[in-house]
C-alpha cells in the first residue's frame, strides 16, 4: 500500500502562481504530445485522494473528466459533487489515516495523492511514501508552494531522473523510514 505524489513544479516550488492559475505548466512547447511518464503513472494507481481545492480547480477546465479512476475529495464542508461526475468522485471526510484505512480496506492500495494542502498534510502525517516531482523551469516568485512547515525532517532517496522535452526533469524519491 502506498500513497504516491505525482506533481509539476515551478523551479522554485510552487505549484500554482500568485493567482492560483496553472496555465504556466503549459508554455513548454510538446508537439508529439508527450504526457511525460503519467500515463504509467496511472496505471499503477488505484485511485485519487485530492482535496476540494483541487477537485474545484479540475471541474473549472474546459474538458471532460480526466480520470479514469475514482477519485475520493477530501471535504469537511463540501456534501455534494457536480452530477456530472457523480459516479467517477466521492467525497471523504475525517483523520487522514483513517480515510486511507477505509479506502484501503475497499481494494484501493496505490492511492494517488494530489493538491497543495492536502500533500502537505499527508506529508506533516508522515503518509507519503513516494514523490515524483517534474521541474518546470520557470519562477513564479510566488503562489502555491508544494511544501509546507513539517514537526520533524522526512527523509527520502532519490531513485530516479527522466528529462522530457529536453527541458523537464521529473525526479522520484521513495520515503526512508527508520525502523
Amino acid at each position: 500500500m502506498s500513497n504516491i505524489v505525482f506533481i509539476a513544479t515551478s523551479l522554485d516550488g510552487y505549484i500554482a502562481d500568485k493567482n492560483n492559475n496553472i496555465d504556466w505548466l503549459h508554455d513548454m512547447p510538446n508537439p508529439e504530445g508527450s504526457d511525460m511518464g503519467y500515463s504509467v503513472f496511472m496505471s499503477r494507481i488505484d485511485a485519487l485522494v485530492m482535496g476540494r481545492n483541487t477537485y474545484e480547480k479540475v471541474m473549472s477546465f474546459d474538458c471532460d473528466w480526466p480520470y479514469h479512476k475514482p477519485v475520493f475529495v477530501l471535504s469537511n464542508t463540501l456534501t455534494t459533487v457536480a452530477p456530472e461526475v457523480a459516479d467517477k468522485v466521492f467525497i471523504v471526510n475525517g483523520e487522514l489515516e483513517q480515510v486511507v484505512n477505509e479506502l484501503n480496506q475497499k481494494g484501493f492500495n496505490e492511492l494517488y495523492i494530489d493538491g497543495g494542502a492536502t500533500i502537505q498534510n499527508f506529508l506533516k502525517q508522515d503518509m507519503i511514501d513516494e514523490l515524483n516531482i517534474t521541474t518546470i523551469p520557470t519562477l513564479l516568485g510566488g503562489g502555491i508552494s508544494l511544501f509546507g512547515e513539517l514537526a520533524a525532517p522526512l527523509k527520502f532517496k532519490h531513485i530516479s531522473s527522466q528529462q522530457h522535452l529536453g527541458c523537464l526533469v521529473t525526479n522520484s524519491f521513495i520515503r526512508v523510514r527508520e525502523d
